[in-house]
């Protein structure tokens, strides 16, 4: 489970990470969009299924960076 766990991680900030070298504002908010919604839908599933300090530590910072990005 923890090298899945590790994968998936791996994946999000890669991403993440990718939206640095978009050139294209517009494409690149909206690649940042849709891997902090992966992040925080992913939390927010965790939080129902495991453990509920999830959602402040792992969902609540991908949250707030959607919040930032759609109002700047």
């Amino acid at each position: 489970m923890a090298a899945n766990q590790g994968l998936y991680n791996g994946f999000l900030a890669t991403g993440l990470i990718w939206t640095f070298f978009i050139q294209n504002s517009d494409w690149s908010e909206n690649i940042a969009l849709f891997f902090l919604s992966c992040v925080a839908i992913a939390r927010i599933y965790g939080t129902a299924t495991a453990n509920k300090k999830i959602i402040f530590v792992q969902a609540l910072p991908a949250i707030i960076a959607i919040v930032l990005i759609v109002l700047r």
